[in-house]
């Protein structure tokens, strides 16, 4: 796996729901003060795909994912 483009931002769910996985690196993106821009081409790229495991593979490469 590559390492994602932002790998200091760490995003741990206990969900595997692609909407949720979406909200949840989108809130650490603005937490970490990344530029709206940036975090709203992560949206339209996750939230353009229609297979969860594809919305997963997205976040994970934006930013560090784990799910408990």
């Amino acid at each position: 796996m590559l390492m994602p483009r932002y790998p200091e931002i760490q995003v741990c769910l206990h969900s595997r729901n692609p909407l949720a996985m979406v909200s949840a690196v989108r809130s650490a993106l603005r937490s970490a003060d990344i530029d709206a821009k940036e975090i709203r081409r992560f949206s339209d790229q996750a939230l353009a795909e229609d297979e969860p495991a594809r919305v997963h593979d997205v976040c994970a490469e934006w930013a560090a994912i784990e799910v408990i």
